[in-house]
């Protein structure tokens, strides 16, 4: 606050304060006895008839506090232009001071569950309810405070993963966030194709289709679709890429409008990186509630063999 402005509000609280304390001197003369009180001239109910009496003395003396309240007030707490009072106080150091105690007892919660494995706090009532929270008050917005997602955002407790469903893989993706690209494969299917993988993709998950159209299709997936959803439509945790075997869809009931849309434009869909928001603990808690709802691995995947060993 600038020089000028902070004398501009002393000046004017000064100015006020001293006038509301001359405005309750003036009026608080008493009427000499024997002397009738002053009408103001208005009547009300052709009976009523309003008094110019002086203010009751607990009025006044109320009033009076007040004043002297304020300027004790002043004296001890900013209000003055750049004056801090004499107290120091400042509605920042408060609000940081409360932070701070806050993340130390945050501090001290997280403690107690950081060295635990993901398995582990799944399975400590304490951890999943404090996991509960975190989700609700960070994920909720886009999967639903069940988890049960919407159109675009995937379900979390149907037990299908784009890129994983064990412990780890899920915190990596809660931690890192997660990109998923689809391009628009048109141009790769000309003349009637996208509309005979399409039919083709509604059988491998078992829905009504064209079976001369699928059957026509079938083809252009394995050489079209195959490199990322795998020959036999399964997806591949590597790529994100969905299975298209299951019934399970992310962008809306499974149909022939839905998949063709999706073939002819491509499908986009970020998830951000929630470590720097709620930090790893946070984070950890949130899957191990997840792990919780039983549609999770919290057993981590055999890592692959190495070259030469034995099968």
């Amino acid at each position: 606050m600038s020089s000028s402005w902070s004398w501009y509000i002393i000046i004017l609280t000064v100015v006020f304060t001293i006038g509301i304390t001359w405005l309750l001197l003036a009026n608080a003369r008493k009427t000499p006895k024997g002397t009738a009180a002053q009408d103001t001239g208005h009547v009300w109910d052709e009976d009523l008839t309003e008094l110019n009496n002086p203010l009751p003395r607990w009025w006044f003396l109320l009033f009076l506090l007040t004043i002297l309240f304020t300027g004790l007030y002043l004296a001890l707490y900013p209000g003055l232009g750049t004056f801090d009072g004499k107290l120091g106080w400042s509605s920042t150091a408060q609000a940081n001071a409360e932070l701070d105690e806050t993340q130390a007892k945050l501090e001290s919660l997280y403690a107690g569950f950081r060295d635990k494995p993901l398995a582990e706090l799944a399975a400590d009532p304490a951890a999943v309810k404090v996991g509960r929270n975190v989700f609700a008050n960070n994920c909720a917005a886009c999967h639903g405070t069940d988890a049960r997602g919407a159109k675009d955002y995937p379900n979390l407790v149907d037990g299908d993963w784009l890129y994983g469903g064990d412990a780890d893989t899920v915190l990596a993706s809660v931690l890192a966030g997660r990109h998923g690209l689809m391009p628009p494969m048109i141009a790769t299917l000309p003349g009637n194709g996208v509309e005979e993988v399409a039919h083709y993709v509604l059988g491998l998950s078992g829905l009504d289709h064209d079976a001369r159209l699928a059957g026509e299709g079938k083809a252009k997936f394995e050489a079209v679709c195959a490199a990322c959803h795998g020959v036999d439509g399964k997806g591949m945790h590597a790529l994100g890429a969905p299975n298209l075997t299951d019934d399970i869809w992310l962008h809306g009931q499974g149909s022939v409008a839905t998949i063709r849309d999706a073939i002819t434009y491509g499908r986009s869909g970020t998830m951000p990186a929630w470590e720097p928001i709620i930090g790893k603990d946070r984070a950890r808690l949130a899957v191990a509630w997840l792990l919780a709802q039983g549609k999770a691995d919290a057993t981590p995947p055999e890592p692959p063999p190495s070259a030469g060993s034995a099968p």
